[in-house]
């Protein structure tokens, strides 16, 4: 290709899928991972609010390694599936925890 050559809108839409990905994935992965470990945290003995601190700043190590994952898997179905599985997973782990606790965590 030149310089010249636009680039195929498909790749386009797959750049924008991963976009997407990395940051709204991303977040999406970071809060459930941040929801799970609080209330896990403090399931182990450790004060709510270090819990709580501590989730949020693992949080944004989560966020950025779901974004490098993103753009370093070979295939967009493979980066969102990467993504919303382990969401899923740390959401589902998250609704035992507060279930296990009453409710009340």
């Amino acid at each position: 290709m030149s310089k010249n050559t636009p680039l195929p809108g498909s790749y386009r839409w797959l750049v924008a899928s991963r976009s997407v990905a990395a940051i709204f994935g991303g977040y999406l992965l970071a809060a459930a991972w941040a929801a799970c470990m609080s209330l896990w945290l403090q399931k182990t003995g450790m004060a709510r609010v270090d819990a709580v601190s501590t989730a949020t700043m693992s949080s944004f190590v989560v966020h950025l390694c779901a974004a490098i994952w993103v753009f370093a898997v070979a295939s967009t179905r493979r980066a969102w599936a990467g993504i919303v599985l382990p969401a899923a997973l740390l959401a589902a782990l998250a609704w035992l925890a507060k279930a296990g606790a009453g409710g009340a965590a």
